[in-house]
């Protein structure tokens, strides 16, 4: 009995700091939808900096713990979400993957550097290289109280478990009783939503960010003396944290902190009491908690979509488009020409060897070229790859076996092994596949790679270069000129890849998988072929890094470097393999040149390669082609040459230029009825206040205008109908007024109480929310994981208001705790409609209200509809059904192809107009109808 107490007060410990991380990456998650896989290294900075303030200028442990978990940390988390996590919530999932990795890697490093520089400049600092058995908050050393025959607790302990337990109680405080907590819950059900109900998404942000990195600042100090101050044992235990999170789904903070401490005592319970067996795998119980995040990624996950896809993640414009073959492939000839001279001529010893293995690092990095670039799949196993190939060649060697057959094998390995490492792809998506092949690539080297017939002790496996005839690859001069010819084939081949029916096909699955499916593609067959071929290009160059250093070892190259690497890779371009070379040697050469040319810390190249990752933030697309576009733009400027945009646009997203020219350019539309010029107002309207007004809009995406001088006077009182086919411009015209896109041209203004009309094209959804326009969204404009009462709070603040939305409505008051989720799309709806017609808006603007809904329904919301009007609320509504909104507007609006083609009342609408509208016919094809 007590061995078992003692298994689970110990389990407890580590489960408090679990949950303490777990729900500092749900806080985050939940606000700005970015899984910061830096969250460990937060942790890292905050336990450094307590140990400073404590062990280096001698403060007291207790200020010195306030200070990093109220001051420090917060601080860090907001500077963070302003200059970063901001931009990276309106990013694809791979950057945010990426950006995040980037500052795992340079936050530490910035940290020791710091410290560093402070020590030689004379501040009495304490050593901050992995130091152990730190003292805590406690006493020190800490005290010791026996609570049964060999079951006791110290200090640490006890401070540990009470401050868990606060935050506990304060985190559900916030969440389920505050207005804040309230704001943040409705966040992670829709950003937009929230905005649209005049809440800055943004301060959300800031304030989730600053309550996630205090989290981590509590983990730091209270595991100082639990792991040793370094990155990597502050990021293992994140990763760990990470199956929790899962278990809250990434939405649930309570879920997520519980699933901390029970998996706190899960691990313990599970080294305690595992079958004996177990202790012939090494490393099986100390690997437990990436089983259950693996697991439980595959059990939890819900995703609707078919996995692996970065539908999101749209492809660059090719900048080089319609440009000759040669020409294009010209500068990347002329270098490898060029290196190849330098191996021979005046390119030392030293520098010849890490050319080489810059070159043997680069056939690794072009694997991640095609399970992400091509694939649009994260896959954080590319290391597990690359140990397993050179293991397995290695072994064979040992054995006899020669240089290329052991070779091939290793690869065929790999491959295999990225076959299985692809069955969570089949249903896994995004940032949970990257965790699920990180979980994959923690278990390789905790238990794979541990087997000793596999690793041969800490010796490892002795990989000598080859000979092939005259040639001598331990000549690091002809390894590299061999290398340098093998990775020109490799790009080569991707390239070929890329073009053929097959690469299409993969094209095809990332962006699509239901018409890809249509079509006849197998997603199952595509995304094995992507791991497969990804998997065996990094185990190919597995081994020729291997043989670079002449021996492999199991902790050659770890998960964590992986991690590394798709940082690299990704920060100078992940769609390009040639791009995935030039990573491979800054990888190898960057360190040397700045410490021969500008400064011998270590810690100084590893702060640039992850602020690599962060310029993600900025550059989706990687610090080379910025730089290459760069080039070509300033070419294109010095020989007075410029692309349209309609190119660019047309190479971006695989349309003929034409077509996309021709949508982009401004159309002209002959539909002018009667003497009515656009937006002018009627002779029944006069007297109607003018509210909203659009004048002169031009909007539209990626350079690809929609909207060609929309005006619209949305008047009090009145009900403006804007009707037309799908893809007309409905939808662009209500983020314009509701402040949700921003217009390249035109202004939108908007009157004030006291009649005062002022220019708002610029404010934002937030402001304009709060000045009175209220956007009712396509679909249904509810918040799914809240309760009724509190989709009702978001827009009625007071008790009072919200009692008289149930008098009005009964079904909704017998259902006030009922998440607004469960009920059916005529009550979502009416939830919708609810508030507003207690505390009505100025302005609303309601895109397909009837979406989906019964007719009965239909009836029942435009009659509430006609109550706003009545209110004096001024209302554009957007349909497609005519029929139904023609019965209760008082202006109506056609629009064609990104244009108000006629504006007037209701009773001059006839049968050729409306169709002439809906199908975008011309002037001489109304009169032809109508004839």
């Amino acid at each position: 009995m007590s061995e078992l107490v003692g298994y689970i007060i110990s389990g407890l410990v580590t489960g408090a700091i679990y949950a303490l991380l777990a729900s500092g990456l749900v806080l985050a998650y939940s606000a700005s939808g970015v899984l910061n896989f830096a969250h460990g290294a937060t942790a890292f900075l905050s336990a450094l900096f307590f140990y400073e303030l404590n062990q280096g200028l001698d403060w007291p442990s207790v200020p010195a713990a306030l200070v990093t978990v109220f001051v420090f940390a917060p601080g860090l988390g907001w500077v963070l979400d302003r200059i970063m996590f901001r931009k990276l919530a309106r990013l694809g999932e791979t950057p945010q993957i990426v950006a995040t990795i980037g500052l795992l890697v340079a936050l530490p490093a910035l940290g020791q550097w710091i410290v560093k520089l402070l020590t030689d400049a004379g501040v009495d600092l304490a050593p901050s290289e992995n130091q152990y058995g730190l003292p805590g908050v406690g006493p020190n050393p800490p005290e010791h109280w026996e609570l049964m025959d060999g079951v006791g607790i110290d200090s640490n302990q006890l401070i540990t478990w009470i401050v868990t337990a606060v935050v506990a109680v304060g985190l559900w405080i916030l969440m389920r009783h505050t207005p804040l907590g309230l704001r943040l819950r409705a966040s992670v059900d829709s950003r937009t939503l929230t905005e649209l109900r005049g809440v800055s998404a943004d301060r959300l942000s800031g304030i989730a960010w600053m309550l996630s990195a205090g989290l981590a600042g509590a983990v730091g100090v209270l595991a100082a003396p639990l792991l040793a101050l370094s990155p990597v044992d502050y990021t293992l235990v994140m990763f760990v944290s990470a199956a929790a999170a899962v278990l809250g789904r990434f939405k649930s903070v309570p879920i997520a902190f519980g699933g901390g401490l029970l998996l706190g005592v899960v691990q313990n319970l599970v080294a305690g009491y595992a079958p004996s067996w177990t202790d012939e795998i090494t490393g099986l119980r100390t690997a437990v908690p990436f089983v259950l995040l693996f697991v439980g990624l595959l059990v939890m996950s819900r995703s609707k979509r078919s996995a692996g896809t970065a539908a999101v993640d749209q492809p660059p414009p090719d900048y080089l488009a319609g440009m000759p073959p040669l020409r294009r492939w010209a500068p990347w000839l002329i270098a490898a020409a060029f290196l190849a001279v330098s191996l021979y001529t005046w390119t030392t010893a030293f520098w010849i060897g890490l050319i080489a293995q810059g070159l043997a690092a680069s056939l690794v990095f072009l694997s991640f070229t095609v399970v992400t670039g091509l694939g649009g799949m994260v896959s954080l196993a590319q290391a597990t790859f690359v140990t397993a190939s050179a293991l397995t060649a290695g072994l064979l060697m040992s054995h006899g076996v020669s240089f290329f057959l052991a070779l091939v094998a290793g690869t065929l390995v790999a491959a295999l092994l990225g076959m299985v490492v692809a069955l969570p792809a089949l249903r896994l998506s995004g940032r949970m596949l990257a965790l699920a092949t990180l979980a994959l690539a923690f278990l390789g080297d905790q238990v794979l790679f541990q087997m000793s017939w596999l690793r041969n002790g800490d010796v490892g496996w002795a990989i000598p270069r080859p000979v092939v005839g005259p040639v001598d690859l331990n000549d690091d001069r002809a390894l590299a000129l061999a290398l340098l010819v093998i990775v020109a084939a490799v790009v080569v081949l991707i390239r070929n890849l890329e073009n053929s029916a097959s690469g299409r096909a993969m094209l095809a699955v990332r962006s699509a998988p239901p018409a890809a499916m249509a079509s006849g593609v197998s997603i199952l067959r595509t995304k094995l072929a992507l791991f497969a071929i990804s998997a065996g290009i990094a185990g190919f160059g597995g081994v020729f890094w291997a043989s670079f250093n002449t021996r492999i070892t199991a902790t050659e190259f770890t998960a964590m470097n992986g991690l590394i690497w798709l940082a690299i890779v990704v920060a100078a371009g992940i769609r390009r393999p040639q791009f995935a070379v030039v990573a491979g040697l800054t990888f190898a050469l960057f360190p040397h040149v700045m410490e021969d040319y500008i400064t011998d810390s270590p810690h100084v190249p590893v702060i640039l390669f992850g602020l690599a990752g962060l310029a993600l933030a900025g550059n989706p697309e990687g610090w080379v082609v910025q730089m290459a576009e760069g080039l070509h733009a300033l070419r294109g400027r010095i020989s007075g040459r410029t692309r349209p945009v309609a190119d660019k646009v047309a190479a971006a997203g695989g349309l003929p230029a034409a077509a996309v020219a021709e949508e982009a350019a401004p159309v002209v539309t002959a539909v002018a009825p009667q003497g009515s010029g656009g937006a002018e107002p009627q002779d029944a309207d006069e007297a109607a206040e003018v509210l909203l007004r659009l004048r002169g809009i031009r909007a539209g995406y990626g350079g690809v205008e929609v909207l060609h001088g929309v005006d619209l006077d949305v008047r009090a009182g009145r009900i403006l109908a804007l009707l037309g086919a799908n893809g007309a411009g409905k939808t662009t015209t209500c983020a314009i007024a509701a402040g949700l896109l921003a217009p390249t041209a035109g202004t939108v203004e908007l009157a004030s109480g006291d009649g005062v009309v002022r220019d708002v094209t610029r404010l934002s959804a937030v402001r304009r929310s709060r000045e009175g326009v209220l956007l009712a969204p396509e679909g249904r404009g509810i918040f799914p994981s809240l309760t009724i009462d509190e989709n009702l709070s978001m827009w009625l603040r007071s008790a009072g208001e919200r009692e008289r939305v149930y008098e009005r409505f009964p079904n909704l008051a017998g259902r006030r705790k009922v998440p607004a989720g469960s009920l059916s799309g005529g009550e979502q709806q009416q939830l919708t409609v609810a508030p507003l017609l207690v505390r009505p808006p100025r302005v609303l603007v309601a895109d397909e209200p009837s979406l989906g809904l019964a007719p009965l329904v239909v009836e029942e919301i435009f009659r509430f509809v006609v109550e706003l009007r009545d209110l004096g609320v001024a209302l554009l509504l957007v349909e497609e059904k005519a029929s139904e909104i023609l019965t209760v507007a008082d202006t109506v609006a056609f629009m064609s192809v990104g244009r108000v083609s006629w504006t007037g009342p209701r009773a001059e609408v006839d049968e050729n107009r409306l169709t002439a509208a809906y199908l975008g016919l011309t002037d001489t094809d109304v009169r032809s109808v109508g004839a």
